[in-house]
């Protein structure tokens, strides 16, 4: 199959938090793919560099801009810088987040309004921004980095999953609204994945084999994952999947079954079972 079945050589995209752990990986792939990319994040140094390293190594262009997603200037001069360079934008990832762990009965409230500002105010504010050149365009698409935490509680995490789960809704509405104008958005929910920030906690093998248990897959997940999936949901072979919440997260969603507890395990009921089912009609 050719490298370019997705056709996405010669695209620009916009992607937010682009130094980070899936960030960066989402870059990468965007460039093997000939994609030119303007890279958003707000650690200057990090973002010149690997700007620099991802152009030098893939031939493609680039254009790092120092950008918090919660500030409309920002975000703005995000939107000119790209479009003065490139001319147009084709896709926009939003990537950039927080999670911060606290019981919810001592959530304090300055922490709340700061996951929320991130994770929400922020993808709204450059969804709309560069929204608005899509819809001059006739033709944009969004992908957002969400998590299956936004379908079932991370318990501890509240601010979280709630922000999140404004996530998916924005997205739909965006792609209600907009999909008159030629703009998708869609929503990738990851789970259990492996990422620079979360090593450490994986390191514990109790942690990592438990997790690993719950996926159908039976195993964690990487970045790759994540990566492969928002470059099918930005091309133009999804060009017919708008508001949609793709789980990227090794089929745990289907596992609770699997998980209910049986008399000496659940493959060694069904074995059972079967073989006493077979004895009694007498075919063993």
């Amino acid at each position: 199959m050719s490298d370019q079945w997705l056709g996405l050589q010669g695209k620009v995209a916009a992607i937010t938090g682009a130094v980070g752990g899936m960030g960066r990986t989402i870059v990468q792939e965007f460039a093997k793919q000939g994609v030119n990319i303007v890279l958003l994040d707000i650690k200057e140094d990090a973002l010149n560099e690997y700007a620099q390293e991802v152009a030098d190594e893939f031939g493609v262009e680039t254009l790092p801009i120092v950008t918090n997603s919660t500030k409309e200037e920002d975000v703005d001069n995000a939107v000119a810088k790209s479009v003065e360079k490139f001319g147009h934008v084709d896709i926009l990832v939003n990537t950039a987040a927080m999670l911060r762990a606290c019981p919810l009965e001592d959530l304090p409230l300055d922490e709340w309004r700061q996951t929320l500002e991130i994770n929400l105010t922020g993808y709204f504010l450059v969804s709309q921004r560069f929204g608005r050149q899509f819809i001059k365009q006739g033709k944009g698409n969004m992908v957002h980095i969400s998590t299956i935490a936004s379908i079932f509680p991370e318990t501890y995490s509240a601010a979280y999953s709630s922000t999140k789960a404004g996530v998916n809704m924005m997205s739909r509405q965006i792609a209600a609204e907009w999909g008159q104008f030629g703009v998708r958005s869609n929503c990738i929910q990851p789970c259990f994945v492996k990422t620079p920030l979360s090593e450490a906690f994986y390191a514990d093998p109790e942690v990592e084999n438990g997790r690993k248990a719950l996926t159908a897959n039976k195993r964690i997940g990487n970045t790759m994952d994540i990566a492969n999936a928002v470059l099918y949901l930005s091309s133009d072979r999804s060009d017919y999947t708008n508001g949609h919440e793709l789980r990227v997260e090794g089929g745990f969603g289907i596992m609770m079954g699997d998980q209910t507890p049986k008399p000496g395990g659940r493959r060694e009921y069904a074995v059972k079972e079967h073989d006493a089912y077979l004895e009694r009609i007498g075919k063993k």
